[in-house]
C-alpha cells in the first residue's frame, strides 16, 4: 500500500449515523440547516427573492415515511453524484454556513430502511436520484469484523444507487430527502406534536405573532446589527413558529413575562461574541417542567445548540436555569458548533464566552433571589391578612370555646402581624433603593406585583404599636441607613392614618 493511501474502516459510518446522535429528532435539524444554506445561496444568486424560500416537512404515518423538501438551488445533474458521494468534504464556509462538515446528510440512515435524495436544478430537464439502502448498511456494519472486514468505501458502494429521470418542468429547482419505512423503534419521528414542539425551539423560525415582545427582540437585533435568521418551515402544511408566550406556570402558581432584559456579550477587544434576552417576570418560583419554553436556550444562526439544559452548567445552582425564559444568540465566527451541535469547539473565543456567561449568570442569580424574597414578603403580608380575617370571623361566630384556643390563635395572629410588618419594611427598603436606579429589576418586580394585587391587598397592614414599636430613635432598622429608615417609617405611618 502506498504510504499516502489511507483506509477508513466501516465503523466510521456507524459513528456518523447510528452513533452520532442521542435524539432521533435531530435529523430534522440536520436536514433543515442544509436546506437553509441552500436557500441563502438561492437568494444570493437571485434565483428566489427574500422570504420566498420554503422548507416543507411531510409526515406520512400510514406509510411510515418522512419527506423534507426545499425550493432552493437544487444540485446540477453533472455535479449530483460527486456532491453526494463526498463525506465530510463540504465546500461550505465555517464562518457563514449553518451546516459545514458534509456529514449531516448521512444521519437518516440510522432510522429508516431506505434514504432517498432527489434534486432538480433550474434550467435542466433531469431529476437526479440517490437511493441508499439503510437496512443493508446496518446489516453490513453488524457483519463487519465477523464475516468480513469492510472499509467505508466498500459499504457505500454496496448501498448507493444513483439514477435519473426526465422532467418537462425545466425551470423548477428543489431538493428532497425521503426517509422510507421508519424503524419501529423510532416512532417519535412520526409523532406530529412531538416533532412540532421540537422544531418550535430548535429550528430557525419566526416568533409566533401572539408573543407581544417579539418586536422588541427584532429591534434590539437591528440596533446591534445582528439580524435573526428566519425561514418559512412547514410541518404537514402547518407553519412552525417559536412557541414563546407571556403566561406560564411555576411551582407556586401562575406567572407572566411583563418585559424583556437584553444582554450583549463582548470579548476583551470589544468584539461582540453573543447577545441575548430574557423575560422579566415576578420570579415567583421555578417554571414548571411542562412549560416547553423554559430555560435560556443557546443558538447559533438561530438554530438551537444542544437543548434547554445546555447553559445550565454555568449557573451556580442547577435550578437557576429553570427561573428564566430567553435566548442567547452566539454571533462570533469563532464560536463554532461541534459535530454533534450540542456545544462549541474549544478555542479562545469559547473560553471568553464562558467567562462572560458565568458573570452574567451571577447577575441572574441575584435577580431570582431578589424575586423570591420579594414574593415571600408579599406572601407574609397576605398571610397576616388572611389570618386576621379568619380570627375576626371566629370571634363573631363564637368559635372560641376556651381561653386556650383563643390565646393560641391570637399568638399565631400576632406572629403573622410582626412578620407582615417586617416584610413591608423590607419591601419599602427595596423600593427606596430602586428609586435611585431607574432600571432596577427589583423595582420593576415590586411595581408589577403591586399593580396586579387588588386594592385591598396592597393597603398597608395595621400596626399594633404595642407589639411592634416603630421608633426612629431606636435601632429598629439596623440594616438600613438613617435617611432610608426615615422614609420607610414615614410610608408605614402614612398607611396607618
Amino acid at each position: 500500500m502506498n504510504k499516502n493511501e489511507y483506509v477508513f474502516g466501516a465503523n466510521i459510518l456507524e459513528n456518523l449515523t447510528t452513533g452520532m446522535y442521542q435524539d432521533s429528532k435531530i435529523i430534522y435539524r440536520e436536514y433543515i440547516q442544509n436546506a437553509c444554506d441552500q436557500i441563502d445561496k438561492a437568494i444570493k444568486s437571485g434565483l428566489i427573492e427574500q422570504n420566498e424560500g420554503v422548507i416543507n416537512i411531510w409526515l406520512d404515518l400510514a406509510e411510515r415515511n418522512i419527506k423534507i423538501e426545499d425550493n432552493a438551488t437544487g444540485i446540477q445533474a453533472n455535479k449530483f453524484q460527486a456532491t453526494l458521494s463526498d463525506i465530510a468534504n463540504s465546500d461550505k464556509k465555517i464562518t457563514s454556513s449553518k451546516g459545514f462538515r458534509g456529514i449531516g446528510r448521512l444521519c437518516g440512515l440510522a432510522y429508516c430502511k431506505k434514504l432517498i435524495f432527489k434534486s432538480k436544478a433550474s434550467g435542466e430537464n433531469i431529476i437526479s436520484i440517490l437511493c441508499c439502502d439503510a437496512e443493508k448498511m446496518r446489516k453490513l456494519l453488524e457483519d463487519n469484523n465477523i464475516l468480513k472486514k469492510y472499509t467505508a468505501a466498500d459499504v457505500l458502494s454496496e448501498i448507493y444507487e444513483f439514477s435519473s429521470e426526465q422532467t418537462n418542468d425545466i425551470q423548477a429547482h428543489w431538493f428532497t430527502v425521503e426517509l422510507v419505512d421508519i424503524n419501529a423503534t423510532n416512532e417519535d419521528l412520526l409523532d406530529f406534536d412531538s416533532v412540532k414542539n421540537y422544531l418550535s425551539f430548535t429550528a430557525p423560525v419566526q416568533y409566533q405573532n401572539t408573543f407581544i415582545f417579539r418586536n422588541k427582540i427584532y429591534e434590539h437585533a437591528q440596533e446591534i446589527n445582528c439580524p435573526i435568521d428566519e425561514y418559512n418551515i412547514f410541518l404537514n402544511g402547518e407553519q412552525i413558529f417559536k412557541k414563546y408566550v407571556t403566561h406560564f406556570k411555576t411551582s407556586k402558581g401562575d406567572d407572566e413575562i411583563f418585559g424583556l432584559i437584553f444582554k450583549d456579550i463582548y470579548d476583551d477587544q470589544n468584539n461582540l461574541l453573543a447577545w441575548g434576552w430574557y423575560g422579566l417576570s415576578k420570579f415567583k418560583a421555578t417554571i414548571s417542567r411542562e412549560c416547553l419554553m423554559r430555560g435560556l436556550r443557546l443558538r447559533k444562526n438561530n438554530i438551537q445548540i444542544g437543548d434547554e439544559t445546555t447553559l445550565q452548567k454555568f449557573f451556580k445552582e442547577d435550578r437557576g436555569q429553570n427561573y428564566f425564559v430567553g435566548e442567547i444568540f452566539a454571533v462570533s465566527h469563532d464560536l463554532i458548533p461541534n459535530s454533534q451541535r450540542n456545544y462549541f469547539n474549544e478555542n479562545y473565543s469559547r473560553l471568553v464566552f464562558e467567562q462572560e456567561i458565568r458573570l452574567f449568570f451571577k447577575e441572574l442569580q441575584r435577580v431570582y433571589y431578589e424575586g423570591s424574597a420579594i414574593n415571600s414578603a408579599f406572601d407574609k403580608i397576605d398571610t397576616f391578612s388572611t389570618k386576621e380575617n379568619d380570627f375576626k370571623i371566629k370571634q363573631q361566630r363564637g368559635d372560641y370555646v376556651s381561653d386556650e384556643h383563643f390565646l393560641n390563635d391570637k399568638k399565631s395572629l400576632d406572629k403573622a402581624r410582626q412578620d407582615s410588618i417586617k416584610a413591608q419594611v423590607e419591601i419599602e427598603r427595596k423600593k427606596i433603593q430602586a428609586e435611585n436606579s431607574p432600571c432596577s429589576i427589583t423595582g420593576q418586580i415590586i411595581k408589577r406585583i403591586e399593580n396586579t394585587r387588588t386594592q385591598t391587598e396592597i393597603i398597608s397592614v395595621p400596626v399594633d404599636e404595642n407589639e411592634f414599636e416603630i421608633n426612629k430613635h431606636k435601632k429598629t432598622y439596623s440594616a438600613t441607613d438613617e435617611v432610608t429608615a426615615e422614609k420607610i417609617i414615614s410610608k408605614i405611618e402614612a398607611g396607618l392614618q
